[in-house]
């Protein structure tokens, strides 16, 4: 069975940071494309980064603040958080798919975790 584990929201002031972990079980991470989207109450799900075996893309509002890395070794990817602004404030969701590897357009992946809480004040 395949599960996919969040971990390390919370509540941070702007310019902190925060790592979010996604935990999977079940398949090898490292084979699947890894993303990291966020949901706020009444807008589209956006796509924050994606990541597969070769390279990792981020959304323009993540790029140069939230890095994505891979620890396959403990079948886990996170996602390190700096310089959070308010506007960060989401329902942060992992996601694994097979084999295309979408950031934009409200994607359809094959997996989800439950999600953590991401508040920027």
């Amino acid at each position: 069975q395949v599960q996919l584990v969040e971990s390390g929201g919370g509540s941070v002031q702007a310019g902190g940071s925060l790592r979010l972990s996604c935990a999977a079980s079940g398949y090898t991470a490292s084979t699947y494309c890894m993303g990291w989207f966020r949901l706020v109450p009444g807008k589209e799900r956006e796509g924050v980064a994606v990541s597969d075996t070769v390279t990792t893309t981020y959304a323009e509002s993540a790029r140069g603040r939230f890095t994505v890395s891979r620890d396959n070794a403990n079948n886990t990817v996170n996602l390190m958080m700096n310089s959070l602004k308010p506007e960060d404030t989401a329902m942060y969701y992992c996601a694994a798919n097979f084999p295309i590897c979408a950031l934009h357009g409200n994607p359809d992946y094959r997996y989800w975790g439950q999600g953590t809480q991401v508040t920027v004040s």
